[in-house]
């Protein structure tokens, strides 16, 4: 099912022109910068924005799950965010973990996040502002109203797919899609075999955005989804390697396109591919889906 695309992507003149909003101790609007290389904020970052570590406050480092309600809830509070505020996200790296914070975020029933289009690099080669002053807000009490389970698939909804007529969409590159590599170049594999999950096409990530990083027209995402024959009448599940990638997918088909029946499967890779068990296939799909 296809609903209204939502006002979720805000540009980067919009934020230039709230900067002065930003950098209050004002709940109302909180920025949030999530790299994947973390140590990118110390060097400088957009004057206003509060740092967020993807590795250790997205996820709990134990259950390697989603953080814990609690901790959701912490660490928002301490950022400064209340349940009503509009959370504005970026990152590096076209927002792979921005869109995978943004998700979360979603996950747990916050009403109001934006993503900044295109990110830190396209922020950059505007050379609109930066700073290295780490700001300091009060801290808020945030409470989670309500999960939204309906956008998260886990190992079971996945088997669950592969007997329906649920539309899986593995987001990674080809050659990790044929199995020919386990991850992306310098990154850690922490996967036992290569491949991907059956019947699952292969739309990479890359397809949704521009060369600046910013993302392509509406009309353009729209004939990248309709080649595969997905046109938001049917469920769709996205995944990657960890699941980051698949979250700015996700966020594509969802929150751009309207399409309301998707969900980001949270392990993706790293979890599939290290179940026993669990089919995989090798090589290119040669065909769509009838």
């Amino acid at each position: 099912m296809t609903t209204s695309p939502t006002d979720a992507v805000v540009s980067a003149g919009w934020l230039v022109d709230r900067l002065d909003e930003v950098q209050k101790d004002d709940p109302s609007i909180r920025l949030l910068e999530v790299d994947i290389d973390p140590s990118n904020y110390e060097h400088e970052h957009i004057p206003g924005a509060s740092k967020v570590d993807w590795r250790t406050d997205l996820q709990d480092p134990t259950t390697f799950d989603v953080p814990s309600e609690a901790a959701f809830e912490e660490l928002l509070g301490a950022l400064g965010i209340r349940p009503n505020s509009t959370v504005v996200i970026y990152g590096d790296m076209m927002n792979w973990f921005a869109a995978h914070a943004y998700w979360l975020l979603t996950y747990y029933g916050h009403a109001d996040v934006r993503l900044l289009d295109g990110g830190r690099d396209f922020w950059e080669e505007r050379d609109a502002p930066f700073t290295t002053e780490v700001p300091s807000f009060t801290s808020q009490s945030y409470t989670v109203d309500a999960r939204k389970p309906e956008i998260r698939a886990d190992r079971p909804d996945v088997m669950d797919a592969l007997e329906m007529e649920t539309t899986l969409v593995d987001v990674r590159t080809p050659e990790e899609y044929r199995g020919e590599i386990l991850a992306p170049p310098g990154w850690n594999e922490g996967v036992q075999r290569g491949g991907h999950i059956p019947s699952a096409y292969n739309i990479p990530w890359n397809q949704v955005v521009e060369s600046t990083g910013c993302f392509k027209a509406e009309d353009e995402l729209r004939a990248v989804y309709e080649e595969h024959d997905i046109d938001g009448n049917e469920d769709v599940i996205t995944y990657c390697r960890i699941g980051e990638r698949s979250a700015l997918t996700w966020f594509v088909l969802h929150e751009i396109l309207g399409y309301e029946d998707v969900r980001n499967y949270y392990g993706s890779w790293v979890e599939w591919g290290n179940t026993v068990g669990a089919p995989i296939e090798k090589g290119k799909r040669t065909s769509l889906r009838n």
